[in-house]
């Protein structure tokens, strides 16, 4: 399968906020953030043609198309980064954690995060039912706190902004990452013992709260 460029955009003074990657759970600052499992059609979006058409250059990092060949990376940095939340909702199974990467993962629908030319991260975003949902987004610890994440996100908003979609996701119970999504203008829709599912409709501002 070919690489796929990246989409360039410049952000080096971005403030990083803590994930855990979760760690793109969100990266990781809570080693969960958002990891949504779920599968929507096999349609590509327009959001995800146009990001894995040009390569995005924030400074010291850039996305990229992921290929199949990225799976196991990718597993094994979610199964790091979700380690913590996972222990503490008793949910945490080390060939589970890895497994359920494995079957959702979309290389058309995912971009992976360089930085410094190591991969650091990645995040999928696909159509499901009317909107863009926003998933698997890891950030490696070591790479927190250098506004990668916030950055990398803030693109991703950009880009379904443009479009007029709505952005859902959902974060594990406890998890770091909820808070960075409701600066960003997520709110909540709907929430169970394990996960919180949010939603961010265009026209949301960072920092601001919006009705679902």
């Amino acid at each position: 399968m070919p690489v796929m460029s990246a989409w360039c955009v410049r952000a080096s003074g971005w403030l990083g906020f803590g994930w855990r990657c979760v760690c793109w759970g969100v990266v990781g600052w809570d080693n969960t953030a958002m990891d949504g499992e779920v599968r929507g059609s096999g349609g590509g979006s327009a959001m995800a043609e146009s990001a894995r058409a040009a390569s995005v250059h924030n400074g010291d990092w850039v996305l990229r198309g992921a290929v199949a060949a990225d799976v196991e990376v990718i597993a094994e940095l979610r199964a790091a980064v979700m380690r913590a939340d996972l222990e503490r909702l008793g949910r945490y199974d080390e060939h589970r954690v890895r497994q359920r990467l494995r079957d959702s993962f979309s290389a058309q629908h995912t971009s992976v995060i360089m930085l410094e030319g190591e991969l650091a991260g990645c995040v999928t975003v696909r159509p499901v039912g009317g909107r863009q949902w926003l998933e698997h987004f890891y950030l490696a610890p070591h790479c927190q706190g250098r506004g990668v994440g916030s950055a990398v996100l803030r693109t991703v908003l950009e880009r379904a902004e443009a479009q007029g979609m709505t952005v859902g996701l959902n974060v594990l119970q406890g998890s770091a990452a909820r808070r960075l999504y409701e600066r960003h203008g997520f709110v909540v829709e709907a929430e169970d013992p394990v996960d919180v599912f949010m939603m961010r409709p265009p026209g949301a501002m960072a920092g601001t709260s919006v009705k679902a």
